[in-house]
């Protein structure tokens, strides 16, 4: 199954993309609940708009391209246009002309695959006053949404993303003053034999079983707390605060806020510390806790139960524990010296049981496991997964103490991940191939592996048949992100190819120049903000932050279908929490196999979109459970969204 391929490619260390399986419970090899009332009639997205741009808007000296589209395949081809000859940069502080240019065709008038698209682009990069502008068509009298130029346009847009994390806590409460009235919370899971006294998941009445294993995230549009996944989340986020350390301020609005701590290493260390509670005292790791389900997530009242460890998870977390350890006993006061002590012999405990217990396995939500029913995505992994869980956690471990040990096994082994052995590089095995860029950016790493790392990455993306700089130079995608496949997370697999490009540049790498690279690496920025099909940011409920048209809703337990406060931003009190990242276009997207023999319960066809579709309009803006199933297309998961504030970190000043 293609989710299964990336899952395991991009979740060893913090780029986990979460398929979540039905997410909230709702799906995947979970048994259907009891069939609900008919739904209401699905919404579509509605017909993208004929001028797409970043809708928070382009920085001063970066590149800033509009796409002209004219849909020809796909549900919006009843729509047609032609740019007319006079395109025009329009500065809306006193309406005045900014710029005036002409409409590029792209690929000399084909119809693009992957969108069903014709397509022109329009170059403003000359314009780099700050303002708020938009783009007009002076002959057909069409207009872009509204947009930014500024130093700071993207700011804002990385608060709410990283205060997503915030609104995923478990056992936390949600006060108005840090969550919004809309979407105050208290915190959940903390009642009888819930996660202060979670059972292992076969023995639900042993109470010689209790574990207290309160905290950590909600991992997507389920609640359920996953080993290896948060360990994923941990690390990014602890990417995107080094490799940006200056726009992390202690301002966010969440509950620490002003504690003199930037507010993401805050939030990291509530990953952290649960995942502290995971670990047993041989040093192996808890594989999941599994919870009960509910809108507001605080008025869940069933029990919350723990899976087995297993070396999956433990390999995962020692990586997550290492990199918490070198990261926080950096931070100057040294307010965290004893807790990154702590961190790192949790490292090295897991490390010493994963060597010993190579071949440990929980599968969760199993029924031949008997855990059926305990999560719904599972993220156990094969014999190759855990081999790069242990190549993964032995560069952490280096990076952290200088031994040996550790570095030896990174030399003994990096040559068995795909860059080298099948000469495959792309995005779906970006879990294993950044920490090795990061292996070669050490001081104390073995030269000869570093630069061999360093070359076999750069030649490899800079391949004219690659999904790299070939797809850039031959401007393979008009809107100018191309990925290879659209999968459930696709807007996940984005932020990674993007992560790849912003990589060379801070790594270093290839012949570009740092303006080229970075430009690349927007690309991907600017689809998710807008420049794709449907001329919609992929965020959640962001009008307060500029966009004019943004997800309206998404499968979540919390922001349920049919709830009056927060379903949608239409037909709901408040809609969804703002600021959360969406799987995005799926073409593998289906309704329940019985469809549409379910009477009263399918419709007699499936939603289209996302059926029937080109691969970037295969998208709706719904959040139907089963049967339409939209989990697939709309849930969030902190795999996604902490992949896209390491690759947005890079653009906020």
């Amino acid at each position: 199954m293609l989710m299964q391929r990336v899952r395991a490619a991009a979740s060893l260390a913090g780029l986990v993309i979460m398929a979540a399986c039905g997410g909230g419970g709702g799906g995947g090899t979970t048994p259907p609940p009891p069939p609900p009332p008919p739904p209401p009639p699905v919404g579509v997205v509605g017909s993208g708009p004929f001028i797409v741009v970043d809708q928070f808007g382009y920085l001063p000296s970066a590149q800033k391209v509009a796409v002209l589209r004219d849909p020809m395949t796909g549900f919006d081809n009843a729509n047609s246009y032609t740019p007319g000859t006079t395109i025009q940069v329009i500065n809306t502080s006193g309406n005045s002309v900014a710029f005036t240019g002409a409409a590029s065709q792209w690929s000399s008038g084909a119809t693009d695959a992957s969108s069903g698209d014709r397509t022109w682009t329009f170059d403003f990069s000359s314009v780099t006053a700050a303002g708020t502008y938009e783009i007009l068509d002076v002959d057909r009298n069409v207009r872009s949404s509204r947009f930014d130029i500024g130093v700071n346009v993207y700011r804002p847009i990385l608060v709410q993303a990283v205060r997503a994390f915030f609104y995923q806590r478990a056992g936390h409460a949600k006060a108005a003053q840090h969550a919004g009235a809309g979407w105050a919370d208290g915190a959940s899971h903390l009642g009888p034999l819930q996660d202060p006294q979670a059972r292992r998941f076969n023995s639900p009445g042993d109470p010689a079983t209790e574990r207290d294993l309160r905290g950590g995230w909600y991992d997507a549009g389920d609640l359920n707390k996953y080993t290896s996944w948060t360990a994923g989340y941990v690390v990014d986020l602890l990417h995107a605060y080094v490799q940006n350390q200056p726009v992390w301020t202690d301002d966010f609005n969440i509950p620490e806020s002003g504690n003199g701590i930037p507010d993401l290493l805050d939030e990291t260390k509530w990953g952290l510390d649960w995942l502290a509670r995971m670990q047993n005292g041989d040093g192996s790791v808890l594989s999941i806790v599994g919870v009960s389900h509910a809108s507001p997530p605080s008025s869940a009242t069933g029990p919350s139960l723990y899976g087995d460890a297993s070396t999956s998870a433990t390999l995962s977390a020692a990586i997550a524990y290492a990199y918490g350890a070198k990261v926080f006993r950096a931070v100057s006061p040294p307010t965290f010296n004893a807790y990154a002590d702590d961190l790192a012999q949790r490292a090295e405990r897991a490390w010493d049981w994963a060597l010993a217990n190579p071949g440990v396995i929980f599968r969760n939500n199993d029924s031949a496991n008997g855990s059926a029913g305990l999560g719904a995505g599972q993220q156990e992994t094969d014999d190759a997964g855990r081999a790069e869980r242990r190549l993964v956690a032995a560069i952490y471990l280096f990076d952290l103490t200088g031994d040996q040990v550790y570095r030896d096994y990174v030399d003994a082994h990096y040559t068995e991940v795909p860059m080298f052995a099948s000469f495959w590089l792309s995005p779906f095995n970006a879990g294993v191939t950044r920490p090795l860029l990061h292996y070669a950016s050490l001081a104390g790493s073995t030269p000869e592996s570093s630069t061999a790392i360093r070359t076999r990455y750069a030649d490899l993306w800079a391949r004219p048949d690659y999904g790299g700089w070939g797809a850039v130079d031959s401007a393979r995608d008009p809107y100018r992100a191309y990925i290879t496949d659209y999968t459930w997370g696709s807007n996940a697999v984005k932020s990674l190819a993007g992560g790849m490009f912003a990589d060379e540049a801070f790594y270093g790498l290839g012949t570009h120049t740092a303006a080229e690279k970075s430009d690349a690496a927007a690309g991907y920025l600017h689809y998710l903000h807008g420049v794709n099909p449907l001329g919609l940011v992929y965020l959640s409920n962001m009008g307060a932050a500029g966009a004019e048209r943004s997800v309206s809703q998404f499968f979540h337990t919390w922001f349920a279908d049919g709830s009056a406060i927060w379903d949608s931003t239409a037909n709901s009190a408040f809609g969804p929490a703002p600021g959360f990242l969406v799987g995005g276009p799926n073409p593998s997207y289906g309704w329940d196999d019985r469809c549409p023999g379910i009477s009263g319960m399918c419709g007699s066809v499936a939603p289209a979109p996302p059926s029937g579709q080109p691969a970037q309009k295969s998208y709706l803006d719904f959040n139907t459970g089963w049967p339409l199933n939209s989990w697939s297309i709309t849930e969030n998961s902190n795999g996604y969204q902490s992949a896209y504030i390491r690759l947005l970190a890079r653009y906020v000043q």
